[in-house]
């Protein structure tokens, strides 16, 4: 099978870049900006003041990644929508690979990021969202603010029965689900579901192994 390259995770890594005190938990009915919020400040805030992820306890970051930052994401529309056309062919047994795959690679990718940049003392700013109380789908517009340095990064959010959860990310231009769906769908169209499913799983064990 050819290898193929992942592209890295950059818009998950830039959402780390923040020094807080940890943040509360949100309720229910929080907006988008605060549920952003929530899940960026939860994760650095624990690992900030924890001995071992301050050290870079990648096993440590990932479970903290995992228990504080999952709740608020919804990755099986992420794996969903980037999988594209594909995913309604793949029985639910593939969906079901494909999501806890993509999810690994996804939640690996986010604990790298926050291991390299757990130190970083930059700013968050968050703009309220400009959609209708009745909306279900939005986007939140943040500023990562270092120095005289400043970014961009967008949040693209549902709504659920559950409230708002994350799916997709923006950071110069480039949305997350937009990124994959290209390389994946280059995989299906050589070796089909299984073997995006294959793809994933060689590239997650070579990743846990290093």
């Amino acid at each position: 099978m050819k290898s193929y390259g992942l592209l890295p995770l950059v818009p998950l890594a830039a959402v780390v870049m923040v020094a807080t005190a940890h943040a509360q938990a949100v309720q229910p009915g929080a907006s988008p900006e605060k549920l952003v919020q929530t899940a960026v400040e939860g994760v650095v805030g624990t690992i900030q003041s924890n001995p071992d992820t301050r050290a870079g306890d990648l096993a440590k970051i990932t479970a903290v990644v995992r228990k504080q930052f999952l709740p608020y994401a919804d990755f099986r529309r992420t794996t969903r929508l980037a999988v594209g056309s594909a995913w309604r062919s793949a029985t639910p047994e593939q969906q079901k690979q494909l999501y806890e795959q993509f999810e690994t690679l996804l939640v690996r990718s986010y604990a790298v990021s926050l291991a390299q940049l757990r130190e970083q003392n930059v700013k968050f700013r968050y703009q309220p969202s400009k959609a209708g109380s009745d909306a279900s789908d939005v986007v939140v517009q943040t500023r990562v603010i270092n120095n005289a340095d400043e970014m961009q990064i967008d949040y693209r959010l549902q709504r659920t029965a559950a409230g708002w959860r994350i799916y997709d990310i923006n950071m110069m231009g480039a949305w997350l689900i937009e990124v994959y769906r290209k390389q994946f769908a280059d995989i299906v169209a050589r070796g089909g579901v299984d073997g995006l499913v294959s793809y994933l799983t060689t590239h997650n064990a070579r990743q846990n192994a290093d």
